[in-house]
């Protein structure tokens, strides 16, 4: 899987790459962790043209993305197994977009016996999207941020 995200990743060639943090989410869902775990090492590899050096070919090169963020909140769901998820290191608003949100999560079917949970817990908290910056090109410090693009350079 991680090869097939590497592959992706290299051809998009993305500044910044969002995914589920190894914990999985809110849920906790194995499939959200092993997304994650997918998503950091080919966040990582991406660049690297010592791994999936079989996919560089073709005019294909290898691509570093500068950011990698991990989505995250400042709650938990109840009644669920124990997470433990990172601090939030960047903080979106998402007022209009808020309801497109909630259509869309309503649109995946297989979502439907977490509706219920899902309105009660994430509609009044809705309001901001909450990322935890888990990796960057620049290994300094940063202030807390509003924009997943600040400080990253246009290639």
């Amino acid at each position: 899987m991680a090869c097939d995200v590497t592959l992706q990743v290299r051809q998009f060639r993305p500044q910044v790459v969002l995914t589920f943090g190894p914990e999985g989410g809110l849920t906790g869902h194995t499939d959200h962790s092993m997304a994650s775990l997918a998503a950091t090492l080919a966040f990582h590899w991406a660049g690297r043209s010592n791994r999936y050096p079989d996919q560089l070919q073709n005019g294909l090169t290898p691509h570093r993305p500068q950011k990698l963020y991990y989505a995250t909140a400042n709650f938990t769901l109840p009644d669920r197994q124990p997470v433990t998820l990172s601090p939030a290191t960047t903080i979106i608003g998402i007022g209009e977009h808020f309801e497109t949100k909630i259509a869309a999560f309503r649109a995946h079917v297989t979502q439907a016996p977490l509706w219920s949970l899902f309105e009660s817990h994430v509609r009044p908290r809705g309001q901001q999207e909450m990322f935890h910056l888990a990796a960057w090109v620049n290994p300094e410090v940063i202030p807390r941020e509003t924009d997943l693009f600040a400080a990253v350079v246009d290639d």
